[in-house]
């Protein structure tokens, strides 16, 4: 290979996963895009950079099986069937039979039930100080996508299981002990699926389930695609959730009006300060010139959607939480064909359900220093422990929590 810019980040390294954005920095004040040697891959530092790799159909979703296949297929076999890793025209057939669900005026029916599930959520949690992960952020949009697709809210603890247990696969090389997890993980949510997807075929119901049967979807599809909308369903908007919530806590940016219109503008902001998906792999179909360099056809290409969000060419004092930034261009749900297909259903969950919170609680705070899940690609906080009681003038403490009145 000619001479390229270079780079030897470690994207596992403990520095990198616990704050990868001064590594970034630094990268991109010497290339917008560089040859990653340990990996064989170009990595992308800028906004504009990564905004075309997203944008070039050049650059596609092409999956590979992971090794060894036969082992692996169970996983496998939930990804090569999916939307997700497949270029047009299979990616548009397999988008179209789930869209409709994620179109605006669906979403919108659906925010009252968010909303009732906030409530209730933050009905059953101890304000003196509660995991805001575990006790919130997490059940609200597994629920929301359970109810969509069909599935028992009773199912909630193990769909997060298995979901957590196959995302840890797309870290940069996983250990035995996690593609063990992942085999095991696929093979039940596969089989779990297969079962109510059996259960709709003789019991059809107002559900997203029930619509995928008909659309002319292969058995391994129809499973694929019923996996993929309860992981992609919820993932981003738990770890965006917690991942904004503490960088708005950190600098001191509680919302005044927890009801106000301006509350989306600070949804977006999560979005982009700490974004919960770091990395996107593309492979080059032809040679593409990408910010000074040539990806080869064949060649992979992983953009970092968070070093793009940090880039300061793009957003003025990058490094600082600002609740009230407009324009905000951020690449938190990806760009091009294969844009976040559930964007505003998660844009609808966070508004709704940090309005829930900041309305029940005006005067949260954070009772210890959150605990990451210690990874790279999907990034996010295991567990955050928050206070709603703020102990007054010879007070021991006492709950803040405000009921909004009733109309």
């Amino acid at each position: 290979m000619p001479s390229v810019p270079t780079t030897s980040l470690d994207l596992g390294d403990a520095d990198v996963v616990a704050d990868p954005y001064p590594h970034f920095a630094r990268e991109r004040s010497h290339h917008e895009v560089a040859w990653h040697e340990p990996s064989g891959t170009w990595l992308t530092f800028s906004h504009a950079a990564t905004g075309a790799v997203l944008r070039d159909r050049r650059l596609g979703r092409i999956w590979r099986d992971r090794e060894p296949a036969a082992y692996l297929e169970p996983f496998n076999l939930l990804h090569r069937n999916q939307m997700m890793e497949n270029e047009p025209p299979q990616h548009t057939r397999l988008r179209r039979a789930v869209a409709s669900a994620f179109n605006r005026g669906h979403v919108e029916r659906l925010r009252p039930r968010v909303q009732s599930l906030a409530t209730e959520l933050l009905d059953g949690v101890d304000p003196v100080s509660f995991d805001v992960i575990g006790e919130y952020a997490e059940p609200l949009p597994v629920l929301v996508i359970a109810e969509l697709i069909g599935l028992s809210g009773a199912d909630v603890p193990v769909l997060r299981s298995w979901s957590q247990a196959i995302v840890r696969m797309y870290e940069p090389e996983p250990s035995t002990k996690v593609v063990d997890a992942a085999v095991t993980a696929a093979t039940e949510f596969a089989d779990h699926v297969r079962e109510h997807l059996d259960r709709r075929r003789t019991e059809p119901a107002d559900d997203l389930t029930t619509d995928l049967l008909a659309a002319g979807l292969s058995d391994d599809e129809l499973v694929a695609a019923v996996v993929l909308l309860l992981n992609a369903g919820h993932e981003a908007s738990v770890n965006v959730f917690g991942n904004g919530l503490v960088g708005l806590l950190r600098h001191g940016h509680v919302p005044a009006d927890p009801q106000g219109t301006d509350l989306p503008v600070v949804v977006e902001e999560m979005l982009r300060f700490d974004s919960a998906l770091q990395l996107f792999e593309r492979t080059a179909t032809a040679p593409v010139e990408l910010g000074g360099v040539v990806v080869e056809e064949g060649q992979q290409v992983a953009a970092l959607l968070g070093a793009a969000n940090r880039d300061p060419s793009v957003f003025a004092d990058p490094d600082e939480f600002d609740p009230a930034r407009r324009p905000n261009p951020h690449l938190a749900f990806g760009a091009g064909v294969h844009f976040c297909l559930g964007a505003p259903l998660a844009r609808m969950e966070l508004t709704e359900s940090l309005a829930a919170l900041f309305t029940a609680y005006p005067d949260l705070q954070l009772a210890g220093e959150p605990r990451s899940r210690g990874t790279f690609v999907l990034r996010g906080y295991a567990e955050v422990q928050v206070s709603g009681t703020v102990p007054g003038p010879g007070s021991s403490g006492g709950s803040r929590r405000h009921r909004p009145s009733a109309p």
